[in-house]
């Protein structure tokens, strides 16, 4: 089976980090063209989204060998998981009864100013009263519902390169 996938590490690392991309370039989509305001915990997501990215990018890049992939490979899954645990609190909030949804706290342009960053950043991955709002559904799955999704391909992405390791191939052209 794994032999069906087995391709250049470089590629599927680089197909990973297009898979940000695109995630990322759909959010802004929907904020931009759409019109849809982020919350705090969408925005913690596309900040997840980056930093999962850019562990691709910077992989696909240095093209690593054997052990290079390996180390990789658990980097990025480690950052795909933990960008996973915030669309999974998200559709939980969403998914809650409308008298135990949190408070809508102050915009994030005025706790960033006001707030010192600790603060800020728990507000950020706790989540509000409007994180609580399903703006957007396709096949009964909201935004945080597909960011969880994808989270969970690039982490499989992410940790099969393991078993992805081009073979070493001698001097007299034997692989071992």
């Amino acid at each position: 089976m794994l032999n069906l996938i087995k391709f250049n590490p470089r590629i599927w690392f680089l197909l990973g980090f297009m898979s940000c991309f695109l995630m990322l370039s759909v959010g802004a989509y929907f904020q931009f063209v759409e019109e849809m305001e982020p919350c705090p915990l969408c925005i913690s997501q596309r900040i997840a989204i980056l930093i999962t990215g850019l562990v691709f990018l910077i992989a696909a890049i240095h093209n690593p060998k054997a052990s290079g992939i390996k180390i990789y490979s658990i980097i990025g899954t480690i950052t795909a998981l933990c960008g996973a645990a915030i669309p999974i609190r998200h559709v939980w909030i969403q998914n809650l009864p409308t008298d135990e949804v949190p408070e809508c706290g102050p915009g994030l342009g005025y706790v960033f100013e006001n707030f010192p960053l600790t603060e800020t950043l728990k507000l950020m991955l706790n989540g509000s009263g409007e994180c609580a709002d399903v703006l957007w559904t396709f096949l009964g799955l909201s935004i945080p519902g597909w960011t969880l999704v994808a989270f969970l391909g690039l982490a499989t992405l992410s940790l099969l390169q393991r078993w992805n390791i081009p073979p070493v191939v001698s001097q007299n052209g034997e692989s071992e």
